[in-house]
């Protein structure tokens, strides 16, 4: 009897680790990504603020901005950020063929790289200011850019994309939560472009 009991004393803290590893990886599963915290504006008005805008021959932009009567984007973003760039088309495309108002933040970046930035690769935004300080990022909760919020006909958060809208994310997470509040949705063209048929 001595040698099982060793034995099984012997095994229990791999046993224990192995055990704690699948529950770990448990609630980890699936497609969210943990570093996803669900944002606490979910369901609040929008933080107010007011910032410069990023283009001459505008005022200033601000929360009043976000109340149209439909459903309109908040994208953070800035020059320097590679995943910006990397879902920049996407966010020409809800644009352009979708109709949706984008208005862009950029974040903790200088004014004359974001303007560059936008002259490079097209402009989507119907209204863009400079967060130069952070300072609206921070109220708004944005824990890296970029990342994008969906805003209803009243000014209220209803959703937080976090990271870039890339791949799948617009067709199967972005597009259903517009449609949702009245807007478009997704259409075969935004199946084939998740696909991989526009990202490549």
């Amino acid at each position: 009897m001595a040698r099982p009991l060793s034995r099984l004393a012997v095994m229990a803290p791999a046993l224990l680790f192995a055990v704690l590893v699948a529950l770990f990886a448990l609630r980890l599963g699936g497609d969210r990504n943990p570093q996803e915290l669900k944002s606490v504006l979910i369901g609040r008005p929008a933080p107010g603020f007011t910032v410069p805008a990023l283009t001459g021959g505008n005022g200033p932009l601000s929360h009043t901005d976000l109340s149209t009567g439909g459903p309109l984007l908040v994208n953070f973003f800035a020059s320097w950020c590679l995943p910006c760039r990397a879902e920049h088309d996407n966010l020409m495309r809800l644009a352009r063929d979708k109709g949706i108002p984008i208005i862009g933040i950029a974040y903790k970046d200088k004014p004359r790289a974001a303007r560059a930035f936008l002259a490079d690769l097209g402009n989507p935004f119907i209204r863009t200011g400079l967060d130069e300080s952070g300072r609206v990022g921070i109220e708004w909760g944005v824990t890296g850019v970029p990342e994008t919020f969906l805003i209803d006909g009243e000014g209220i958060v209803r959703y937080r994309h976090f990271g870039p809208i890339v791949g799948d994310s617009l067709d199967t997470r972005l597009l259903p939560q517009i449609a949702a509040l009245g807007g478009p949705g997704p259409s075969a063209s935004d199946t084939r472009t998740a696909s991989g048929e526009a990202a490549s």
